[in-house]
Parts: structure tokens; C-alpha cells; sequence
């Protein structure tokens, strides 16, 4: 991975990793990477921040964490836009019980939102991959969470990024926010859950969630990090759809 792509903050953030805590053994490595540009208003921002915070908070989440063979999981929470903008809002953190996960969830609350413009998934999950190369955990499996309402539309193609993710091992999943597409929309946009599908989502194990209004981002939030943590993801070309009418494909229970 070629870090002079990188922001110069998010560059001195990957390198002030503690080599204190280098090779801790995880279960998981997860990036979230989040899309704050400016198609997602300030309501839906927060709903988008309040379903982290919610999840993290959540037993469930901590009884899948438990459920592993070292019983913790390595997390960092990014915010992206475009090409050159990947902003870190919390760094890695180790979640191995309630205290640690409580506290990433409360740092997570207390940062501010910033939102920027263009869409650049492609830069999003390249800064996943350095992010998880630099860290100072060795997880069992490597995962880039990219969710996001709309397609690429700044810097390198999305498919040519995930397939250098695929090449260091690190499997990308998708969430996404489906809206109605205005009517005079040009050029016309291929429907989001299959653009995801096709040019994000991909690697082992690799799923797509579809919250299909933005109501229903906070449950598929929660939904998603219970499959990424205990491993339950499938093929890529199916998805689960969460919220009202939709191309329903698949309902996660328990919730």
C-alpha cells in the first residue's frame, strides 16, 4: 500500500500507533469507514453515529465478542468523503468486555460530525487497508466496512481499490442507505445496492446490508457488526435488506 496517498493527519495517526500493544492477537480487525458527505443531512448523519454508538452499547454485540477464540476485537471508526478526505474519529480500540466497549461507544458520542463533499469509496477503502496494515493488532480475519447513499463519483474507481484490499486479505463489506433517485437525474444511476455488489463489496465471507430508509439505519447497523464479528457473511450477490419496502432478500432475527 502506498501511504503518500494518504492525508497527512491520517498518516501521523497511523504511525503514533502504541508499539506497545504490537501483534496483540484479535479475532477481528474492523474498519467502519462512514460516509459523511453532503447528500447525508445532519438528521440522517446522526442517525448514522447514534446506531454505532447504540450497537457498542448493545449485549448482543458483547456476547458475539465473547463468543471468539481470544474474545476481543480490534475497532477504529473513520469518516470519509472525498478523495482526500478520510478523517479518523476514533482510533483502533481494543474491545475485549463491557468496560472497553462503553468507552469506544462514549468517544464515539463525543466527537463532532463534519461533513464534506463528493464521494470517494475507492480512497475509503484504500485508507482501510493502510489503517489495518499499520495497526498493532493481528487479527484472524481483516474487515473494511464501507457504508454510504451514493455512488463513486471522486478519485480511483471503487473495484480497482477492492481488489488491492483483496490482495492483502482484508474482506469488504457494505452498508447502504437507499433513496429514491430524482427523475432528472443525469447520467442515471444504477440502483445502489447493486452498484455496491458489483463494485464494493467482495473477499471472504464478504455481505452487503440495505437499510431501505434511513429510519433504519440503527438496526442495520447492529445487524451488520453481528455478522462481522462472529463470521456470518455470505455471498455477494445477496443482501439482506432492512426497514420498509424493498427487494427483500433475506430478514436477520433477533431483532
Amino acid at each position: 500500500m502506498r501511504f503518500g496517498r494518504l492525508v497527512p493527519w491520517l498518516l501521523a495517526t497511523l504511525l503514533a500507533t502504541p508499539a506497545s500493544a504490537s501483534g496483540a492477537p484479535v479475532d477481528l480487525e474492523l474498519v467502519l469507514a462512514v460516509d459523511v458527505s453532503h447528500s447525508i443531512d445532519e438528521a440522517d448523519g446522526r442517525l448514522q453515529r447514534e446506531g454505532y454508538v447504540r450497537a457498542f452499547r448493545d449485549p448482543r454485540i458483547l456476547d458475539a465478542i465473547r463468543s471468539g477464540r481470544t474474545g476481543a476485537i480490534a475497532v477504529t471508526y473513520v469518516e470519509w468523503s472525498a478523495e482526500d478526505y478520510q478523517r479518523v474519529v476514533v482510533g483502533w480500540s481494543l474491545i475485549d468486555g463491557k468496560d472497553a466497549a462503553d468507552g469506544f461507544a462514549a468517544r464515539l458520542a463525543a466527537q463532532p460530525r463534519v461533513s464534506q463533499s463528493w464521494t470517494a469509496i475507492g480512497a475509503a477503502i484504500e485508507a482501510g487497508v493502510a489503517m489495518i496494515e499499520a495497526n498493532a493488532y493481528d487479527g484472524q480475519r481483516k474487515v473494511i466496512d464501507v457504508s454510504g447513499d451514493g455512488v463513486n463519483n471522486s478519485g480511483r474507481p471503487p473495484a480497482l481499490s477492492r481488489e488491492l484490499a483483496l490482495a492483502a486479505g482484508v474482506t469488504v463489506n457494505g452498508l447502504v442507505i437507499m433513496r429514491p433517485k430524482p427523475a432528472w437525474s443525469w447520467p442515471p444511476e444504477p440502483p445502489l445496492d447493486e452498484y455496491y455488489r458489483d463494485n464494493v463489496v467482495g473477499g471472504a465471507n464478504s455481505f452487503l446490508i440495505v437499510a431501505t430508509e434511513p429510519a433504519a439505519y440503527p438496526r442495520a447497523v447492529l445487524q451488520k457488526l453481528l455478522r462481522e464479528i462472529a463470521d456470518a457473511g455470505g455471498p455477494p450477490a445477496e443482501y439482506v435488506a432492512v426497514g420498509g419496502a424493498g427487494r427483500q432478500v433475506a430478514e436477520l432475527d433477533g431483532s
